[in-house]
C-alpha cells in the first residue's frame, strides 16, 4: 500500500488549504453564502415597525427591518449614492426612515429613496431605481432567512426539505411550534476556526465520549460514537435516570404540548446547510446560526427557545442552557485546536474519516460541488 492509498475503513478529508486559504474562503462566500438561503435573525428581534438588525452574509452587510405594514424586508446595507454603510449598528430602531450619515440620502422602510439634499432639483432621478437594493426574504421557524441570489433556490427543498428529510416526517418539526417560542437565552461565541470544522464537528459523535461527559450522561448512546444526524427519523433517547435535557439530568421546564409521544424524551439534531443547526428536545429548541467572517474566524449565535409562558414568568432555565453551553464550549475549543494544524505539512493532503464519520464525506462533496471543483 502506497502512502497515498487508504485502507477501506478510512476516507480522505478535504485538504488543509480548504480551511485556511483566503481565496477558497472568498469563493465559498460567493458560491455558498451569497447564493443559498441564509438564516439571519430571529423575527421577534424585529418587534415593532422601524426596528432593524444587520447581518453579515458572505461579503455583504444586509439590513433587515420591519415595515409599517408589519412585513419583514431586507436590503443590502449600502447607500446608493457613494456606497457608505447605511446602518453601522448591529441593531436599533428608526422612527420613520433610514438616513445615510454621509450625505443624508434618506430611504423609507420599503427601500425607496424619499429624500436627499437638492433632490427636488434632480427630477430625472427615479426614487425607486435609486432605492436600496432588495434581498429575498422568507420566514420559517420564527427566523428571517435571506438570499442574495438573483434567482434564489427553492426554500421548500433546500431549507424545509432538509429538516423534514432528516426527521422522516414532514409534520415532525412543526410540532415544536418553534415560531411561537420565546428566546430564553442567547449566547454569542467567537470561534477561531473555519466554518467547515464546526459543521463537521456537529455532524459526528465520534468525539462525544471524549469531550462531552455531561451530554453522554443524558444521551448514553452518544458514548458509542453514534451520530445523531446519521439515521433518518431517529432521535437519541434520554437515559433512564434523566428527567430532562439538563446539565445534571434534573427535570427541565414545561414540555411543548404539541410534541408527540414518539418525540418525548428524545433529542433530534438537524443541519440545514450552509450555516444552521437545529436541536430539538421536548421542552425547548436550540438554534445555532453561524456567521463565517474569515477563513479562521466564525461567529456562532445560539438561541435557547422555550414556551413564552416559561420565559415571561422568569422560570429558571439555567440548567437547560448550561448543558448545551458546555457542549458548545467543548466543541468550539476542539475546532480551535484543529485550526492551526490545517496549515501543517502533515495535513497538506488532509486527514481521514473513520466509518462512523463517513457521512461527512457527503458534506465535503457538497462543498466542492458548490465551488465547481
Amino acid at each position: 500500500m502506497t502512502a497515498s492509498e487508504l485502507p477501506p475503513s478510512l476516507i480522505r478529508t478535504l485538504p488543509g488549504s480548504s480551511y485556511t486559504d483566503p481565496q477558497i474562503f472568498a469563493l465559498e462566500q460567493e458560491k455558498i453564502f451569497e447564493q443559498l438561503w441564509f438564516c439571519a435573525v430571529r423575527a421577534s428581534d424585529l418587534d415593532k415597525p422601524g426596528s432593524f438588525r444587520t447581518a453579515q452574509v458572505g461579503r455583504e452587510s444586509v439590513l433587515i427591518t420591519r415595515s409599517r405594514d408589519d412585513s419583514v424586508r431586507a436590503f443590502l446595507n449600502i447607500c446608493r449614492h457613494r456606497g457608505a454603510r447605511l446602518c453601522t449598528e448591529e441593531q436599533g430602531e428608526v422612527r420613520r426612515n433610514f438616513q445615510c450619515p454621509y450625505h443624508a440620502w434618506t430611504y423609507g422602510p420599503d427601500g425607496k429613496l424619499v429624500a436627499a439634499p437638492n433632490l427636488a432639483g434632480m427630477p430625472d432621478v427615479d426614487r425607486t431605481t435609486y432605492g436600496l437594493v432588495p434581498v429575498h426574504v422568507r420566514e420559517w421557524l420564527g427566523y428571517v432567512w435571506v438570499c442574495l441570489a438573483d434567482e434564489p433556490p427553492s426554500f421548500e427543498a433546500d431549507v424545509i426539505g432538509a429538516a423534514t428529510q432528516r426527521l422522516g416526517d414532514p409534520e415532525a418539526i412543526e410540532r415544536y411550534r418553534t415560531e411561537e417560542l420565546a428566546v430564553g437565552r442567547r449566547i454569542r461565541y467567537e470561534v477561531r476556526a473555519n466554518w467547515k470544522l464546526i459543521v463537521e464537528n456537529f455532524m459526528e459523535c465520534y468525539h462525544c465520549a471524549t469531550i462531552h461527559p455531561e451530554l453522554t450522561d443524558v444521551l448514553p448512546e452518544f458514548a458509542g460514537g453514534y451520530a445523531a444526524q446519521y439515521y433518518v427519523g431517529h432521535g437519541a433517547e434520554f437515559a433512564d435516570d434523566a428527567k430532562g435535557f439538563t446539565v445534571d439530568g434534573s427535570a427541565g421546564v414545561d414540555r411543548i404540548p404539541t410534541v408527540s409521544e414518539d418525540q418525548d424524551r428524545r433529542y433530534y439534531a438537524i443541519t440545514v446547510k450552509p450555516q444552521v443547526f437545529v436541536n430539538l428536545v421536548p421542552d425547548h429548541v436550540i438554534v445555532h446560526r453561524m456567521f463565517p467572517l474569515a477563513a479562521d474566524r466564525t461567529v456562532v449565535e445560539c438561541d435557547w427557545l422555550f414556551l413564552k409562558d416559561v420565559v415571561e414568568a422568569g422560570r429558571d432555565v439555567s440548567r437547560s442552557v448550561e448543558l448545551f453551553h458546555r457542549v458548545n464550549v467543548q466543541d468550539f475549543e476542539a475546532c480551535e485546536r484543529c485550526q492551526p494544524a490545517m496549515d501543517s505539512r502533515a495535513y497538506r493532503s488532509g486527514g481521514v474519516l473513520v466509518p462512523s464519520e463517513h457521512h461527512i464525506g457527503a458534506f465535503h462533496a457538497w462543498v466542492t460541488g458548490r465551488l465547481g471543483d
